[in-house]
């Protein structure tokens, strides 16, 4: 059964150009469409998870998901809203990125033949890219496309006439054609009928549909979806740290929840519609809820739950969710030493920490020189005991007296020993050899 995709993504807030007669011709006709991914880095982050639920939606609407990775087109560089030429990846790293990226479109698009109706398909350019010499590629494709009808796209106009033009190579200038014959093949190859993409790729996309226009005499057609902004004008996706990724190796389960935990009731309004599979009427009834009581953020919540098991598991989310409280509620000694060394380091960033030596621990680490004999955690060793008589201090979250001794029973991740004073006083021990 197919359902109308077209009008899934208008009230998401996911349409932004449309090609006349798409949303009719795809209520009619089951049909492939595809999306390309270029392998920049050895894993997407989350900008680019827009454009997967978008074929996530597609394949759910009955049609067929292709996932386009573009090795030969990532040695070229898309220039569509670049200011300046990007360097260009060597074989060897273009090679682990577009591992990396296949490895993550798996855990989102259902690949398997036998299980679905309708199986993803996941396609590498390169495949049929490096057998076209230069000679039949202008031959047989670039006569069929002006350089006119090239350099009215938007993508090369901004590049040749913006205030800091740098001007736009060869390399550059080809990328459209190249992505161009992409679509070209797939329409011969796969019967794919639909290009999609970021509304920065409508240029790219309609040189697609022209090209089969004129080389294969056939109609196909485009959709592009809107670039997802922060209501505050910072970019969406970035942190202090960086981009946002789907690795966790880069940017761990904790920090990605936190990312979704931390948007804005604006911008939380607009993401729930965008990256969950929410109905309308949950999502209205979310929203609703969430204006009664905003202090409890229910929508920051069940973002970063929905986006945090999509990506990584449940497994992944109830850990994130563990790490949190351990800040943010009442957590035990148990449960801080159950975070993996990454997650911990995430968690207590930025918070002071002094070196003591593995034989400290061994031997048993008296209480005041924890805290200010040997790191100066507290200014004095009188302001050490004041504390402790206070019961103002903390192991790993468990209150203890000047009695206490760490040993290495204490050690997290066999490393670390999380002091604190207080509430919000956080220092940590970090064993060294």
């Amino acid at each position: 059964m197919m359902t109308n995709f077209v009008e899934e993504l208008r009230w998401r807030g996911l349409l932004h150009d449309i090609m006349p007669d798409t949303e009719d011709y795809l209520l009619k006709n089951k049909t492939a469409g595809y999306i390309g991914f270029d392998p920049t880095a050895d894993s997407l982050h989350i900008g680019s998870l827009v454009q997967i639920i978008i074929l996530m939606h597609f394949q759910r609407a009955g049609h067929t998901s292709i996932a386009l990775v573009g090795g030969a087109t990532g040695m070229v560089g898309d220039p569509s809203g670049k200011s300046a030429e990007r360097n260009l990846l060597d074989e060897a790293t273009l090679a682990k990125n577009i591992a990396g990226v296949k490895s993550q479109l798996e855990r989102f698009l259902d690949f398997d033949k036998n299980s679905s109706e309708n199986p993803a398909e996941l396609v590498n350019n390169y495949d049929w890219m490096k057998d076209i010499s230069l000679i039949d590629f202008v031959r047989d494709t670039g006569k069929h496309i002006t350089v006119n009808y090239m350099m009215a796209k938007d993508s090369v106009k901004k590049r040749l006439n913006g205030e800091f033009a740098e001007g736009m190579s060869f390399t550059e200038f080809t990328y459209q054609l190249f992505q161009g014959y992409d679509f070209y093949h797939l329409y011969k190859e796969k019967n794919c009928r639909l290009q999609m993409g970021g509304s920065d790729q409508w240029g790219n996309i309609t040189t697609g549909t022209e090209l089969i226009r004129r080389k294969a005499q056939g109609k196909a057609y485009a959709i592009t979806v809107p670039l997802v902004t922060k209501a505050d004008g910072t970019k969406f996706g970035k942190t202090e740290g960086g981009n946002v990724w789907l690795d966790a190796n880069r940017t761990s389960p904790y920090k990605f929840y936190q990312y979704w935990l931390n948007s804005s009731d604006e911008d939380s309004e607009k993401y729930i519609k965008i990256f969950t599979f929410l109905s309308q009427e949950e999502i209205e009834n979310l929203i609703k809820e969430h204006k009664e009581a905003p202090h409890m953020r229910l929508l920051q919540k069940k973002i970063g739950e929905e986006v945090t098991v999509m990506t990584h598991g449940r497994e992944a989310y109830e850990k994130a969710i563990a790490a949190s409280n351990i800040l943010f509620g009442k957590s035990t000694s148990e449960d801080i030493k159950q975070l993996d060394e990454q997650t911990f380091l995430d968690v207590f960033e930025g918070v002071p920490q002094a070196s003591v030596s593995k034989e400290d621990i061994d031997n048993g680490l008296d209480m005041i020189g924890a805290l200010s004999a040997k790191t100066n955690f507290l200014k004095s060793n009188s302001d050490a005991r004041r504390a402790l008589k206070e019961n103002a201090i903390s192991v790993n979250k468990e209150k203890v007296k000047e009695d206490y001794t760490i040993s290495t029973t204490d050690l997290i991740a066999n490393t670390y020993v999380l002091l604190q004073r207080g509430k919000k006083s956080y220092f940590l021990l970090k064993v060294e050899a």
